[in-house]
């Protein structure tokens, strides 16, 4: 019987000292309280969101949000909060509750339908009012700049009226060409009309497929009435249109052959023209003999080399003299690269032609005969180192016919000896300035290799 009461009275002494513990620990933290939500609902949690109902007064209360946030000593929550105890800091944390986040949401949703219950164009209405009254200067400034712009520019509908009365035509290249021959036909047009006229054809022309067409409405006929006329300007002009029309096009070679414009162009090349007429009549003749040996051959026929050489004779300032040598190189160079081609053992049906019309051009045989080896070297007495460039390389291209003569000609020998050292002070200055391979290098290895010939 002492055993029990010594237990009783035990076990009453623990249960007393515990409740002591929790009361310290209450009083030391102080409570943590709930308050009712303004409509007077109470929610719960339970383990580690827990809720705590306790109602106190006066006390601080927390309003939670969606994250958590510590608690401190004396602080209230809400009810329907969510409280948890974080075992990491040992602190109490609290977030609102599932039925708050609710509620929050539909009244946020109410206030901002009611907000929203306000119209853009009332809106708009009330800012521009606004403006109006606390800036009236500004409204009369824009107004006056709107009527300064607008006095400056023709109204929209004016503009679209005028357009619509407008004819626009895009007119294509052929048009083009029909238009200018009909107004270069017509009796009414002037001399400086047609000259304007032959300056947009010869534009036109470049093109392969417009001079076809230009030949095909007649144009090619014009042109050569052209070459024909008193007017030297309307023969200069026609000269060079026909020149421009010819170059690498060989339908339109053929045409101009057929049509008499070579016997033309040398025909006017022999009577006394002015230096500009026979400058763009040179043009067309070599225009319609490169790469053609058809029409070198009748070239040749119409004593065209005749016609160059007494040209050639009567030229003293060496113009005309370096165009007619370099279409004479043009036209020997060319036999010889189609000679030199000749040797493929793999050739087509075209190259075989083109390899006999050559055949039938009697080049070398007509300059020796004409005596063009004797005048080609009289180039070499300019002063024009272009001229005498060209000059070396006609020499050695007529050397094969020629070599015989070069050798009985002591000018020529003194002219190269004198050439020779001139253009090597030259290269001696270019090297100076670092140009190995320039310009007077190059006339040098040229007199250097007619020289090794004549040997």
């Amino acid at each position: 019987m002492q055993l029990m009461t010594s237990c009783a009275a035990g076990a009453a002494l623990l249960l007393l000292l515990h409740c002591c513990q929790i009361a310290s620990i209450v009083g030391h933290e102080s409570a943590l309280t709930v308050v009712k939500n303004p409509d007077g609902r109470e929610g719960g949690g339970a383990d580690e969101e827990t809720e705590v109902a306790v109602d106190e007064e006066d006390l601080e209360v927390v309003q939670p949000t969606e994250d958590w946030q510590t608690l401190k000593p004396g602080q209230a929550v809400p009810a329907g909060s969510h409280v948890r105890l974080n075992l990491q800091t040992g602190q109490r944390e609290v977030r609102i509750g599932k039925e708050q986040l609710k509620y929050w949401t539909q009244e946020h949703r109410e206030t901002e339908e009611i907000q929203s219950t306000i119209s853009p164009d009332d809106l708009k209405w009330a800012m521009k009012k606004m403006k109006e009254e606390l800036n009236p200067v500004r409204k009369e400034t824009d107004r006056q700049l709107t009527d300064s712009v607008a006095s400056k520019y023709r109204p929209l509908d004016e503009l679209k009226r005028d357009l619509a009365q407008l004819d626009l035509l895009v007119e294509t290249d052929v048009q083009i060409m029909k238009r200018l021959l009909d107004q270069f036909n017509s009796s009414n047009s002037t001399t400086e009309q047609r000259l304007s006229i032959l300056l947009e054809l010869e534009y036109l022309v470049h093109q392969v497929d417009n001079a076809q067409t230009l030949c095909s409405m007649g144009g090619l006929q014009l042109i050569l009435e052209g070459l024909n006329s008193t007017d030297i300007r309307l023969q200069e002009s026609s000269a060079f249109v026909l020149g421009s029309a010819v170059s690498s096009n060989p339908v339109v070679q053929v045409k101009a052959v057929e049509s008499g414009a070579l016997q033309t162009l040398l025909t006017v090349l022999a009577t006394a023209q002015p230096l500009r007429v026979k400058k763009k009549v040179l043009f067309a003749v070599a225009a319609l003999l490169r790469n053609f040996p058809y029409s070198q051959r009748h070239f040749l026929s119409h004593g065209g080399l005749q016609v160059l050489s007494e040209l050639f004779k009567a030229d003293g300032g060496g113009v005309l003299r370096t165009r007619i040598v370099t279409m004479l190189y043009d036209m020997i160079s060319e036999k010889e690269l189609i000679s030199q081609a000749g040797l493929d053992l793999v050739l087509d049906a075209s190259h075989e032609e083109r390899v006999h019309q050559y055949s039938q051009v009697s080049l070398q045989g007509e300059l020796l005969e004409k005596g063009w080896c004797s005048l080609v070297p009289q180039l070499l007495e300019s002063t024009e180192h272009d001229y005498r460039e060209k000059a070396l390389r006609a020499l050695l291209a007529m050397a094969p016919m020629c070599l015989d003569q070069y050798r009985l000609d002591s000018s020529l020998l003194g002219s190269l000896l004198s050439l020779r050292d001139q253009y090597q002070e030259m290269v001696q200055s270019e090297m100076i300035v670092g140009e190995e391979n320039g310009y007077f290098a190059e006339i040098v290895e040229l007199i250097h290799a007619l020289q090794f010939k004549m040997k």
